[in-house]
C-alpha cells in the first residue's frame, strides 16, 4: 500500500508545477477558512466587479480611456441599486410584514385542515400521527421565531459593519476594473516561475466565473420576473415577496426550488383552500421551475454547468457548510474548480523545455 501511494505521489508531484498548483490551492483554502469574514468586502467585490467586467470592456471602444468607462459603468450600476432599494425593497418590507402577520392565522388553519385529515382519510392516516405532525411543526415554527429574532438583533449590532461595507465595496470594485491589467501582473509576479498548470486551472476557470456571475444574475431576474407576473395574474397575495424568493432560490441549486414552495404553496393554500385557484398556482409555479431548469440554465450556463447534478448538489452541501452564503454561490464554479484540477494533474503534459529539446534533436 505504501509502495502504491508513493507511486502516485512521485507521479503526480515529481514536476514542480504540480507542486506550485498545490502549495497555491492549499494557501487559497487556509485564507478562506481562517480569514473569511474578514475578506467578505474583497470577495462581493469580485463578484461584482466580474459582473461589471464586461460592460466596461464594451464601453472602452467608445470612450477615450478605461477610467471613464469604469466610471460611468460604476455610476450606472449605483444608480440601479439605489432604484431598486427605494423602488422595491418597501414593496418587499411591507408585504413581509404583513405576512408576519398573519402567520399565526396561517399556522392555526394549516393545524385544522391537518386535524380534519383522519376523518376525511382514516385509512391513510390516523389522529396519532397528525397530533404528533403537528407538535413538530409547532416546535419547528417556535425555533424559527427564535432564530429570526436572534438574526435581527445580530443584524443591529453589525449595521455599522454594513455601513462601512457600502463605502468600501464600490470604491474596491472601482479599483479592481480601472486597474485591472495592474493588479494582474502584480499577482504574476507574486506567483512562481512554474506556473504551467496554475495558468492551465485559470485559463479554463476565468471565463466560467465570470459567465456564471453574469448568468446567475439574469437568471435570479427572469425567475424572479416570472413568477412576479404569474402570481400577479393569478391575483395570489404577496406576489412580489413570493417572486423575490422564487428568484433568489436559483442560487442554491435544486435544493432552492424545493425549499421555497413550501411559502408558495401554504400562502395559496390560505388565501384560495385546497381549490382549484390553488393547484393552479402550484401547476404555474411547477411550470415556471421546469422552464428555468430545462431551457433557461441551459442556454446561461451551458459552459459553467458542464458538471453531473449529483456533484453540484454534493458540493452545495459541502462548500455550504464550509463557507456558508458564499460557498453555496460558488459552489458549482468550485466545483469545475476541482473538475478543471483533476484534469490538471491527471494529464500529463510535457514542459516547455522538453519540447524545445525534442524540437534541437
Amino acid at each position: 500500500m505504501f509502495d502504491l501511494v508513493k507511486a502516485w505521489y512521485k507521479n503526480k508531484f515529481s514536476d514542480p508545477h504540480s507542486v506550485t498548483l498545490l502549495l497555491l490551492l492549499i494557501a487559497s483554502v487556509a485564507v478562506l477558512y481562517f480569514f473569511g469574514p474578514f475578506v467578505v468586502p474583497v470577495l462581493v467585490a469580485l463578484v461584482i466587479a466580474y459582473l461589471l467586467d464586461w460592460p466596461v470592456t464594451r464601453l472602452q471602444c467608445l470612450v477615450p480611456n478605461r477610467v471613464l468607462a469604469t466610471t460611468l459603468v460604476i455610476l450606472l450600476f449605483v444608480g440601479l441599486c439605489l432604484a431598486m432599494l427605494l423602488g422595491i425593497v418597501p414593496v418587499l418590507w411591507h408585504q413581509l410584514s404583513n405576512l408576519l402577520q398573519e402567520s399565526p392565522h396561517m399556522i392555526e388553519q394549516g393545524k385544522a385542515f391537518l386535524l380534519h385529515l383522519p376523518q376525511d382519510y382514516p385509512a391513510l392516516i390516523s389522529e396519532e400521527q397528525v397530533r404528533t405532525l403537528v407538535t413538530s411543526v409547532e416546535s419547528k415554527a417556535f425555533e424559527l421565531g427564535q432564530m429570526l429574532v436572534s438574526v435581527s438583533l445580530t443584524s443591529l449590532k453589525d449595521a455599522v459593519a454594513w455601513l462601512i461595507y457600502l463605502i468600501l465595496v464600490p470604491l474596491l470594485v472601482f479599483f479592481m476594473l480601472k486597474d485591472k491589467v495592474v493588479l494582474m501582473r502584480g499577482i504574476e509576479s507574486l506567483i512562481p516561475r512554474e506556473r504551467r498548470l496554475i495558468s492551465q486551472v485559470w485559463s479554463e476557470m476565468d471565463h466560467q466565473i465570470m459567465n456564471y456571475i453574469r448568468g446567475k444574475v439574469f437568471e435570479i431576474g427572469i425567475v424572479g420576473g416570472a413568477s412576479f407576473i404569474a402570481f400577479s395574474i393569478l391575483d395570489l397575495r404577496y406576489s412580489a415577496l413570493l417572486g423575490a424568493l422564487v428568484g433568489l432560490s436559483v442560487l442554491i441549486p435544486f435544493v432552492g426550488a424545493a425549499l421555497v414552495t413550501i411559502p408558495v404553496a401554504a400562502v395559496a393554500m390560505f388565501q384560495f383552500g385546497v381549490e382549484a385557484q390553488f393547484w393552479t398556482v402550484i401547476i404555474v409555479y411547477g411550470i415556471i421551475q421546469a422552464l428555468d431548469g430545462n431551457v433557461l440554465v441551459p442556454l446561461l450556463f451551458s459552459e459553467a454547468v458542464d458538471l453531473n447534478p449529483v456533484y453540484i448538489i454534493v458540493a452545495v452541501l459541502f462548500f455550504g457548510g464550509l463557507w456558508g452564503f458564499w460557498g453555496v454561490f460558488f459552489a458549482i464554479p468550485l466545483a469545475s474548480l476541482v473538475k478543471a484540477l483533476a484534469n490538471a494533474w491527471s494529464n500529463k503534459r510535457e514542459a516547455p523545455e522538453s519540447k524545445e529539446e525534442k524540437g534541437t534533436i
